[in-house]
């Protein structure tokens, strides 16, 4: 376990075995979290990063002011 120290400017500096792991860099955002009695900090992933994460899905959306049609038999 590694533990930090808070500064009196309430600022703490993240290990670097845990900025290398999850490709932290300087002015990247993280979300803070208050679980229970802890602090959990998640690095908010840039746009860029979500492409080709739903690959393949179906994108057609049924037009609601459409006409409805008769069913084919």
């Amino acid at each position: 376990m590694t533990s930090v120290s808070l500064s009196p400017k309430f600022q703490i500096v993240i290990p670097h075995d845990f900025r290398r792991a999850l490709s932290l860099s300087p002015g990247q955002r993280l979300e803070n979290w208050l679980m229970g009695d802890r602090i959990e900090l998640i690095p908010v992933q840039p746009m860029a990063a979500m492409r080709g994460l739903f690959q393949g899905i179906d994108t057609r959306v049924e037009d609601d002011d459409a006409e409805p049609t008769a069913p084919q038999r």
